[in-house]
């Protein structure tokens, strides 16, 4: 007699979080051999720290104390020794010492990456039917955490300044005058080099957008999660303050970095600073999750910032990806300026590109465009209607990102003039 299975009872939360575009990124990546990515938002392998990291290694393991205690479990914070270098490393970044912070280091979670982060951020604040401002364009991947919790992305209006403080007043007064105020949560900004548009918060932006969700936290705290993985790929252009920084309460806004980008994402070593009422709740869903991410790695970062290594890897990498960023420009200028309705941003730093088409042309995985880029000239490229939060049918349809990351300036080149033809095909 042949047994009957029974099918699988997924929760809710499965049903929310399934088909990610990554995943099919991913896949289209693996499947189609040969083809020139511009889609990899991956680091530079020839700026890997591999000497670093053997070095660091090599002082780790000829300690037996030290080894021992890397090898243990850690903490669900994350190793006390690796936050108290990085609350200095913070106050480099804002140009201030480590006292005028005024936080410590019980304030800083350790994470797998920065994107456990905003994972946690997401499963300790949102309920089903909650709501986040984000900016539009945003990072697709947080849009998929909102969507993994049921939440729901609303989106704010931007300009070459990034998110725009009267679109975002504007936001918060229509959804208080449709009752919806109180599932209001949350505001979701990278900071730095947005991932996917390249722009930077206006500077006098940051202090306006801290002072609005204070103002419109009436009857709930309403939460800023400052996403600043590409802070430290600067390549030219102004040195900005966080946001966190214009936030004098330190109680507004969470503050999430990333070491994937300026040393290793195989590390996947990132940090949050937090509110102090909020170190407990996220720790708590930390604790049910991993109960520490990777201590030993926590150990082998803490070293290097302990040497001079760091430092001069980071000069390193942003040399790297200056001479990329530039290579993606002119490539941009030489096959497509004579294309009339195309426009793209110059960012100063990050790793992404954003380029506008003309509106008929659309850019999505079911586009011509899409399939002729991919199959007929064998280059891939992220569609840009993926990091809006707006509902389908009222996304922008005609935008791309474009990563300069994992290329050589040779094969952006290539890659470029590739997608070039494949527009041309549709134009």
């Amino acid at each position: 007699m042949t047994a009957v299975t029974s099918p699988i009872k997924f929760s809710q939360r499965w049903h929310f979080a399934r088909e990610q575009a990554i995943s099919f990124l991913m896949q289209q990546a693996v499947e189609n051999t040969g083809v020139v990515s511009l889609a990899a938002g991956l680091v530079d392998f020839a700026t890997l720290p591999v000497p670093e990291t053997q070095a660091a290694i090599s002082q780790m393991l000829g300690d037996d104390a030290a080894a021992r205690q890397a090898l243990q479990y850690g903490t669900t914070a994350g190793s006390e020794r690796l936050r108290r270098l990085l609350l200095a490393h913070l106050a480099r970044l804002e140009g201030t010492t480590v006292e005028q912070l005024g936080i410590d280091a019980g304030q800083l979670i350790l994470t797998t990456g920065s994107q456990q982060m905003l994972s946690l951020v997401c499963e300790v604040l949102l309920d089903p039917g909650d709501i986040c401002l984000v900016a539009g364009p945003t990072y697709f991947v947080f849009l998929g955490n909102l969507n993994g919790v049921g939440a729901e992305a609303v989106t704010v209006d931007t300009d070459d300044g990034g998110m725009r403080p009267d679109a975002l007043e504007a936001a918060l007064e229509a959804l208080a005058a449709a009752g919806r105020l109180d599932r209001v949560k949350l505001i979701y900004l990278v900071s730095y080099y947005e991932n996917p548009s390249g722009v930077c918060l206006a500077e006098e932006r940051r202090a306006s957008i801290v002072e609005i969700a204070q103002r419109w936290s009436k009857r709930h705290r309403i939460l800023i999660l400052e996403d600043a993985a590409y802070r430290e790929l600067h390549y030219d252009g102004p040195v900005l303050p966080s946001v966190w920084g214009c936030d004098a309460s330190r109680d507004t806004v969470i503050y999430t970095q990333t070491f994937s980008k300026s040393f290793s994402p195989g590390l996947r070593v990132g940090y949050g600073v937090v509110p102090r009422d909020l170190v407990g709740p996220l720790c708590d869903r930390k604790g049910n999750e991993d109960f520490g991410s990777a201590n030993f790695n926590q150990h082998l970062l803490a070293t290097v910032l302990e040497s001079e290594m760091y430092a001069a890897h980071v000069e390193q990498v942003c040399a790297a990806y200056r001479i990329k960023r530039d290579a993606m420009l002119s490539a941009a200028n030489r096959y497509f300026s004579d294309i009339s309705g195309v426009s793209w941003v110059h960012p100063h730093g990050g790793l992404y590109v954003w380029m506008s088409l003309p509106s008929r042309i659309e850019t999505g995985f079911q586009s011509e465009l899409f399939r002729r880029a991919t199959q007929a000239h064998r280059v891939m490229y992220v569609p840009g209607e993926l990091c809006y939060g707006h509902s389908p049918t009222e996304r922008p349809r005609h935008q791309m990102r474009l990563s300069f990351g994992v290329q050589s300036p040779a094969g952006i080149d290539d890659g470029m003039h590739r997608l070039s033809r494949a527009v041309r095909d549709v134009v």
